[in-house]
């Protein structure tokens, strides 16, 4: 089961390693000092960061979720990207706008590397009912 673990935490931290190199590239306030430790650091803390704290979060801001119909999550995750910037020096996010903006890049990347996130067989998030 460790492996199926490690393997999902590699996959999460390539796809937020993407996702903030090209929110880098496409958001001009953005940046990591074009250093791949800052980047790789920044996707590691990304990565704990939305591990630890943002269900909690998500949790807090329920209600807005549920009305906005799921659209305040954007500003969820524009809040963990801030979070991550202010842990790690060397990253940089211009204001709210650019923030919001490095958020829906760096989720749309996420989303999109989804369905190539090799399922283990041991993984049991999802269950199997065979009906015979």
């Amino acid at each position: 089961m460790s492996g199926v673990i490690a393997s999902r935490a590699l996959m999460t931290w390539a796809g937020n390693c993407l996702g903030l190199a090209l929110a880098a590239a496409i958001v001009p306030a953005i940046s990591y000092g074009d250093e791949a430790g800052t980047l790789l650091l920044a996707a590691g803390i990304l990565a704990l960061v939305n591990f630890a704290l943002r269900p909690i979060v998500i949790l807090m801001t329920l209600p807005a979720v549920i009305l906005s119909l799921g659209a305040a999550l954007l500003l969820v995750n524009a809040l963990m990207l801030w979070l991550t910037s202010a842990l790690v020096d060397r990253l940089n996010i211009g204001g709210f706008s650019s923030t919001v903006a490095g958020a829906l890049v760096i989720s749309l990347v996420n989303m999109a590397l989804r369905p190539w996130r090799r399922r283990h067989p041991q993984d049991t998030r999802r269950i199997r009912v065979e009906v015979r």
